[in-house]
């Protein structure tokens, strides 16, 4: 678990000090939780929380006291998108046995039932916030998981090992010296 923090802090940058979760408790259903000390399936309520939020927060688990969403993490998304505002909860993405190398370790932006996030702009503003480094980024609406950045014509060259044509031999170059060692995989 240490690790996957550190990781989280390395890819998505600190917590920020200017944004708290407040009465948002997305994560605590949305998400699965496989630690040693506390374990969810994804999509269920955990069994601690309450009409008022965490029931144990004094004393809650490692894992909730350390683990942030992308929203907490990242400035250029808006305040808007505080996950219980804009159905949209993002974070990085753990994959044990991934289909392919941008898979792995990815940033995942989660859209809760019943979200307006399309409708109103606010998936694509959060996606555009997202889409600007070397880490891929899905998309989930429950439903189907979207690759959405790279986009495919650079995702496919750095799975297939295809020759990049001129325009996207830099962006295919860069994608494949971070995770061509794990395209293999795919």
């Amino acid at each position: 678990m240490h690790t996957e923090t550190d990781l989280e802090t390395a890819l998505l940058g600190p917590v920020l000090a200017d944004r708290a979760c407040g009465d948002c408790t997305a994560c605590c259903t949305v998400l699965t939780v496989d630690t040693p000390d506390f374990a969810k399936p994804a999509g269920t309520p955990c069994v601690h929380l309450g009409s008022q939020g965490c029931s144990i927060h004094a004393v809650r688990p490692h894992i909730c006291r350390t683990w942030f969403c992308a929203w907490r993490r990242i400035a250029g998304i808006p305040d808007a998108a505080r996950p219980d505002q804009s159905g949209i909860l993002v974070s990085l993405d753990f994959v044990r046995n991934p289909r392919n190398c941008f898979e792995g370790v990815s940033i995942m932006v989660r859209m809760a039932p019943g979200s307006k996030a399309i409708e109103n702009r606010m998936a694509q503003t959060i996606l555009d916030s997202l889409c600007d480094g070397l880490v891929p980024v899905w998309f989930t609406d429950g439903a189907k998981k979207m690759l959405m950045y790279p986009d495919n014509s650079v995702a496919s060259l750095v799975i297939s090992g295809g020759t990049a044509p001129a325009h996207l031999k830099d962006e295919v170059a860069a994608w494949r010296e971070r995770y061509g060692m794990f395209a293999a995989n795919g």
